[in-house]
């Protein structure tokens, strides 16, 4: 469940300091130096977030912007601008091609990793890393730890994932192939109907508990996830 980073800047210094503060603050990260390779990369495995510089060799930062938000598969994906530009002109084209915000350079290190964690917590909370609860159930990304009642819930890796989405997406209705792809990755292609053998596992870990009855299946449709 580790966030996937994709840094898109050409000059290679700020690059390596923006790869290394990631990397020490529990980030995979990818990248590249221009337009081209941030959209091949993103083509071959959708990352969690995209670091984008403004100013690009070839087609710029706010371009490429502007193409992910076009596009259905990458319309959610959140993104950050990264730019020299400090008027507010500029910052406002730069949330109006799509960014979710906006960091100039020079730039803190920590302000960017910050702004990171804040970016993922309000665009897709089960990345940001922060505990979550429904009721007496509980879910610690951090320690992979799941307890209900305080007492400890054994899951595997797949199913602790598969919760941890469940658990940040209370009540919306999604189909086999919107779980396959937020849960496993829209890169990995493995029948639909994996995702109903995990959802009987995730059950049978629950039923001790009772929240077993939280996973409900739509039918025609996919699985729910109940809240209260």
């Amino acid at each position: 469940m580790t966030p996937t980073i994709l840094v898109v800047e050409d000059e290679p210094a700020i690059q390596e300091l923006i790869a290394i503060n990631l990397r020490h603050a529990g980030f995979l990260v990818v990248r590249a130096s221009t337009a081209e390779e941030a959209d091949s990369a993103i083509r071959a495995a959708l990352p969690d977030l995209v670091l984008l510089d403004w100013m690009l060799p070839g087609q710029s930062g706010v371009a490429l912007a502007k193409k992910l938000r076009a596009d259905e598969r990458t319309r959610e994906l959140p993104i950050i601008m990264l730019t020299a530009r400090v008027h507010e002109e500029d910052k406002v084209q730069g949330l109006e091609a799509g960014a979710d915000d906006y960091v100039t350079k020079p730039f803190s290190p920590k302000e960017l990793v910050a702004r990171v964690r804040a970016v993922l917590r309000r665009r897709a909370p089960h990345l940001a890393g922060d505990a979550v609860e429904v009721g007496d159930l509980s879910l610690n990304p951090s320690t992979h730890r799941v307890q209900a009642g305080g007492l400890a819930i054994d899951l595997g890796p797949t199913e602790f994932r598969l919760l941890f989405f469940f658990m940040t997406h209370l009540e919306r209705v999604y189909t086999r192939a919107q779980l396959l792809d937020e849960v496993w990755g829209d890169h990995v292609f493995i029948e639909e109907r994996t995702v109903d053998v995990h959802i009987r596992r995730l059950r049978a870990a629950l039923e001790s508990s009772g929240h077993h009855e939280r996973v409900e299946t739509v039918r025609g449709t996919g699985y729910r996830f109940r809240g209260a």
